[in-house]
């Protein structure tokens, strides 16, 4: 317990900031303006609350994040998940109250899931379907920006029908939104293909594209056509505690969205310094982000991976980028807010492509390798990808979940079996396949590899050898792998056998038996019907436990058969 303690109160290594930390917060600070808003705005909610998400939520999360380079703050499927979870309970989306109380209880799920190392859940999502969610994700960036980007806003009742519209009504983009856009991805290519630029190619795209959209006059949407940006910082707001069995369930919906989300990040971008992500820390990270932003007007906030791909593509080296990125976000907010209202969308909007089309790219490598692995990885990547884009995104996450289960189940019962191992002359063990019976007055080793799991057992008793015609002969079945806890079914699998051994006047010896599975043989009485010597405990010596369990057998079956031959094994 002590060292449970100390590991949740070890502080981050913050390390030192770098020129390329400090201008990449600058352009997901500046980012952070149109889009944080933009994804309030879409969500019913007040557009400020949005820009506020990525100032108090990205210095806390940023600062005590394990995985480096995550910028927590608003995302567009929180922000979705939020307004339904409000409109579900009944509260008003613009209702400060409400929403500090709603960003408070997500927060306090979520460290409550870091504590509690609940984490380790997700070790159970499998790479197939975290590829299919991720870039499910990256699709859902994309889609999300194609109105700011070329002035049509594409129709259809899920993403991939929005593209194709989108794709479909090319002659309905908007020629001035698209050709700033255009530009704006011309300009960061140029940008980037210069070695010194790269880490600042999206600043340089930003403000290069804004300057000229203004100085030619472009008319095209900006900042300001969304809402005006207020020169204060966010100020204390109380949480409306009348709400609280309101928004009880919704707020553990919010948390998943989040931390689900969150979870894709980690692979995708691992830390420059060598350091290990810690999922169950970026679940406390992310609860300290929203207890502290919940008190001072922002949305629900987790790991944003279009703000975070921002970050890694300007350049950030630590976890200092997140942290300007929330400072400059308030001294823009504070000093500067009505030059940064005439950020031009297209301009928006493009480099958003850029980053989603950057994260779709980085997912290259693992989308061919889940293709080539096996047609179930294939199947779970592909049903995820569907179902982030088609389903809300809670739902998607359940079905992601039930689908690396039903992966795990059947790997698991088709990689369990019985393998015969063989004493050849010199002590040599040999493996081979378990014989179809066993024949009078022998001995034979089987080791069990599984993990007792009831969907293999039947894989595992047709494996087994028939007990017709056994008398006099014995079965060594080597069981280390077996848990201390294994199913019922297969302790039932073992009283089975072992009474239709004995029934033909043969035996079952159960070797490398852990102390706690020795002790669950006894209570349910299956020691007994294995008889005397008939369980073997495990040993530190490898082989220590089978020669006992030889020796013990051999004995048996010669009493029993005396005038036959030798027993083998």
């Amino acid at each position: 317990m002590p060292g449970r303690w100390t590991e949740l109160l070890r502080r981050p290594r913050l390390g030192r900031p770098t020129p390329s930390d400090v201008s990449s917060g600058a352009v997901t600070g500046l980012f952070s303006i149109p889009e944080g808003m933009a994804y309030a705005a879409i969500a019913g909610f007040n557009p400020v609350a949005g820009l506020y998400a990525g100032v108090v939520p990205a210095i806390v999360g940023s600062l005590t994040s394990r995985t480096v380079l995550m910028v927590t703050t608003l995302t567009s499927a929180i922000a979705l998940t939020s307004q339904s979870v409000l409109s579900d309970a009944g509260l008003d989306p613009k209702d400060a109250g409400n929403i500090a109380l709603l960003t408070v209880m997500v927060g306090a799920v979520m460290l409550l899931m870091g504590v509690l190392r609940l984490g380790a859940v997700m070790s159970f999502v499998s790479n197939a379907v975290m590829t299919g969610f991720s870039t499910g994700i990256a699709l859902q960036i994309i889609t999300g920006v194609l109105k700011d980007a070329t002035g049509y806003e594409p129709q259809g009742h899920n993403r991939l029908v929005q593209l194709g519209d989108w794709l479909w009504h090319i002659a309905d983009w908007q020629l001035a939104a698209t050709l700033t856009a255009l530009a704006t991805v011309a300009v960061w290519a140029l940008a980037r293909a210069v070695r010194r630029l790269e880490p600042v190619a999206l600043l340089i795209a930003m403000v290069a594209v804004s300057v000229g959209a203004g100085l030619l006059g472009t008319d095209i949407e900006t900042v300001k056509d969304i809402a005006s940006i207020p020169g204060a910082l966010p100020s204390f707001t109380a949480p409306d505690l009348s709400a609280v069995p309101d928004l009880a369930w919704g707020a553990v919906s919010v948390a998943l969205v989040g931390l689900a989300q969150a979870a894709g990040i980690a692979p995708s971008m691992p830390n420059p310094d060598g350091s290990r992500s810690d999922i169950n820390g970026d679940f406390r990270s992310q609860g300290y982000a929203n207890l502290a932003g919940g008190l001072f007007q922002a949305l629900p906030s987790g790991g944003s991976m279009s703000r975070t791909g921002v970050a890694v593509s300007a350049g950030a080296r630590t976890r200092w980028a997140g942290v300007v990125s929330g400072i400059f976000l308030a001294l823009v907010v504070l000093l500067c807010g009505s030059l940064a209202e005439r950020i031009p969308m297209p301009v928006i909007g493009g480099l958003i492509l850029v980053v989603g089309g950057e994260l779709i790219w980085g997912k290259r490598h693992d989308i061919l390798l889940v293709l080539r692995t096996s047609w179930m990885s294939a199947g779970a990547m592909v049903l995820t990808f569907l179902a982030t884009t088609q389903l809300p995104l809670q739902q998607a996450i359940v079905l992601g979940a039930v689908l690396s289960l039903l992966l795990y189940c059947a790997q698991s019962a088709r990689q369990a079996g019985l393998i015969a191992l063989v004493r050849k002359d010199g002590g040599r063990w040999e493996t081979g396949e378990p014989p179809p019976t066993l024949d009078p007055g022998t001995v034979t080793v089987l080791y069990y590899a599984g993990s007792s799991f009831f969907a293999e057992l039947p894989r595992i008793e047709s494996r087994l050898p028939a007990t017709d015609g056994a008398r006099g002969a014995v079965l060594i079945l080597v069981v280390r792998t077996i848990p201390d806890v294994p199913s019922s079914a297969m302790l039932k699998l073992l009283d089975r056998y072992a009474k239709g051994l004995a029934d033909h006047g043969g035996r079952l010896i159960l070797c490398g038996v852990d102390p706690s599975l020795v002790r669950l043989l006894e209570r349910t009485g299956i020691a007994g019907r294995l008889g005397e010597n008939g369980i073997v405990p495990a040993a530190p010596e490898l082989f220590g436990p089978l020669a006992t369990a030889l020796e013990d057998a051999r004995r048996w079956a010669a009493a029993r058969s005396p005038d036959g031959p030798p027993p083998s094994a």
